[in-house]
């Protein structure tokens, strides 16, 4: 039997790095997955791309609470019900100083990485709770765990997701819902092209070996070792695991 037979998954961010992992990973894990993103085309790429009919998407603005709805009833409706919800859907921001912040662009990022989850979570929660019970997971990151130069609405926006993973953790228990959080150090995916490029502009690859000297494991993530936690936590091994932060940081805050 497969860790997640006859589970339903919705995923944020589902045609991203990490996302897409993850779909990939839960459809072969037995379940049936609904991606949720803004580019339609990329959806339809990720869905192809994984390859299987037990995967389908929805094209939704997290920072909406109308979307946040519609993924969860189309999920219900298309596969009887949800069992996991992966909040993961994110934007990294800038790379510049507090003092020289755009306070619009710091809007943006915590509609979406903070208000997103916290919408998500308000949609799903009941969903979950008419199966018994179920998991979710939040994104969150190695910078929700410390600080950063350069990055503050991005870091304050991944400890936020934090602190809503530990409250919803307790009220959802009574309702067998788990919540966790993985929080992956860097990844080989496009947010970290865009980081490196904005941490040292015209030469990434300067940010990268800086980057990588910090992982004591000497390596960026590979989308699939951050999906694999979410694997566990999404599938009842982790039958007993809620108000968890999962660090995966090849040892970056040992």
């Amino acid at each position: 039997m497969n860790r997640l037979d006859g589970k339903v998954a919705v995923i944020t961010g589902g045609a991203g790095g990490i996302g897409k992992a993850a779909g990939k990973l839960f459809v072969a894990g037995g379940a049936d997955v609904l991606l949720v993103d803004l580019d339609e085309q990329a959806l339809k790429a990720a869905c192809q791309e994984i390859g299987s009919n037990k995967v389908s998407y929805c094209v939704a603005d997290v920072t909406i609470a109308a979307d946040n709805h519609v993924m969860i009833s189309t999920a219900t409706e298309r596969y009887g019900g949800v069992d996991v919800f992966l909040a993961n859907a994110g934007i990294e921001g800038d790379v510049a100083s507090i003092v020289d912040y755009d306070e619009r662009r710091f809007d943006q990022v915590m509609a979406v990485n903070v208000k997103g989850p916290f919408l998500g979570l308000k949609a799903a929660i009941p969903a979950i709770d008419k199966r018994g019970g179920g998991s979710i997971i939040i994104t969150s990151s190695v910078a929700g765990v410390g600080g950063g130069p350069n990055v503050a609405p991005y870091v304050t926006s991944k400890h936020a997701v934090i602190g809503m993973m530990r409250s919803a953790a307790k009220e959802c228990a009574p309702m067998n819902i788990r919540v966790n959080t993985v929080n992956p150090s860097p990844v080989e995916t496009r947010m970290m092209r865009s980081l490196e490029e904005g941490i040292a502009p015209g030469q990434p690859e300067i940010a990268r070996e800086q980057l990588r000297s910090r992982i004591p494991l000497g390596r960026y993530a590979e989308p699939e070792d951050i999906a694999r936690i979410m694997l566990f936590l999404a599938s009842d091994d982790s039958a007993f695991v809620t108000g968890s932060v999962y660090m995966a940081d090849g040892g970056s805050t040992a």
